[in-house]
């Protein structure tokens, strides 16, 4: 689907503005001290949410298109908060921006003309894929966010978002971005249904039936969990395979292992950080930003490929982005960065976050982001001592 701003309707909004939009759109307070009683007053919109996906008017992928600028080149007071030690742009500062923009396009397709304030949660639930095409974001020129509702379950969106940047007098393709965002009640407890989508022609009916495809695929690829089903027979191959190659052939032992050449142990290209969760980077709910944990995370999984590469790495896709469990502001948020497989000049990293709780000494799994990166030098190959180790290689090189 190819519009631009004129074609659907809206005008560029400033990327300032997006997130004044959200809270706007549900109510939410600027004000800390104020935010139990704004979701208080969330309550009482439980009588604008429809009994059906029946009762929702119907939408076009057209109804939710935004565009929205980032003026980086036309606005350089805002560039410091973009701007990285390389002189280029932080890509995690592109994942929030990206993270808000998802919502508010769910929010323009389920927008109700007769209500001031949206009874819906939207929340993201996953990040499917980010491809970049571009291995420099520069940090003098503006950037152009576009995108659009691409498929709709019962309480479910796709959201296809498309980043450009504007080089003499024309914008390129920076990136794609796939996301899934979830609808749910005033106060985020029970799913909501959403506005149906209609396709309207042989383009947006092929980008809605990538959509659906998209959908089994997760649910494939959730049913071959190593934790619900045997590895095959291909992985049991892999997996002896590796470890036939860090035996130690002089004494037989199952117990002694040696390191390949030019390899590292997998536990050995490990980072680790630690973030409180201030009210300052909370969400329109009082939850911590998706956005932000995005780029906590990107920033560990940069410093992991960096640390393991020992030069500079460039980011090239995002992958299976969960968000299992929201982070509540006040929490201890625990973030480990792992190199989990390596070829040639690309590093794979899987951060895995966690809250955990002082009073009960217990540990939550909140998210796992997937990173690949490009390293400027070729790099060591990552080899696992253990069962664990060895299925995310195996799987991740898929």
């Amino acid at each position: 689907m190819c519009l631009n701003g004129t074609e659907a309707g809206q005008s560029p909004i400033h990327v300032n503005n997006v997130r004044r939009k959200l809270r706007d759109i549900v109510g939410a307070s600027t004000n800390w001290r104020d935010h139990v009683q704004a979701m208080q007053e969330r309550k009482a919109l439980h009588t604008l949410l429809a009994k059906r996906q029946e009762d929702l008017p119907p939408r076009r992928m057209k109804d939710s298109y935004l565009e929205v600028i980032l003026p980086l080149g036309s606005q350089p007071e805002i560039r410091e908060k973009y701007l990285n030690v390389h002189n280029s742009v932080r890509f995690g500062r592109i994942l929030e921006d990206l993270d808000s923009l998802g919502v508010l396009i769910c929010y323009t397709h389920t927008k109700q003309e007769m209500q001031p304030r949206s009874p819906l949660s939207i929340v993201t639930a996953l990040v499917d894929k980010i491809n970049l095409c571009q291995k420099i974001i520069h940090p003098d020129c503006d950037i152009k966010f576009t995108g659009s509702v691409s498929w709709v379950g019962k309480t479910s969106m796709e959201v296809k978002m498309h980043m450009l940047q504007l080089h003499d007098g024309d914008y390129s393709p920076v990136l794609d971005a796939t996301f899934v965002m979830v609808a749910r009640d005033p106060e985020n407890t029970r799913p909501a249904f959403v506005n149906p989508l209609i396709p309207e022609s042989p383009e947006e009916e092929e980008i809605f039936k990538q959509g659906e495809l998209n959908k089994m695929r997760r649910i494939d690829f959730s049913t071959a969990s190593l934790l619900k089903m045997a590895p095959t027979a291909e992985e049991r191959n892999i997996v002896h395979d590796i470890f036939l190659n860090t035996l130690d052939t002089r004494t037989v032992s199952f117990q002694s292992r040696k390191l390949p050449p030019n390899s590292v142990w997998m536990e050995d290209a490990k980072l680790k950080a630690l973030q409180i969760c201030h009210p300052e980077e909370r969400n329109i709910f009082n939850r911590i930003f998706g956005g932000f944990l995005m780029r906590k995370a990107f920033e560990l999984g940069w410093a992991t490929a960096c640390s393991y590469g020992g030069s500079r790495p460039f980011i090239v896709s995002v992958d299976d982005i969960m968000f299992q469990k929201p982070v509540e502001v006040g929490s201890l948020l625990l973030l480990s960065g792992q190199v989990c497989y390596t070829e040639n000049n690309y590093i794979q990293v899987r951060v895995h976050s966690e809250v955990y709780n002082a009073n009960t000494r217990e540990h939550h799994t909140t998210n796992i982001f997937h990173f690949t990166f490009i390293s400027e030098n070729e790099v060591p190959q990552v080899v696992p001592k253990t069962y664990g180790g060895k299925y995310p290689i195996n799987m991740l090189s898929s």
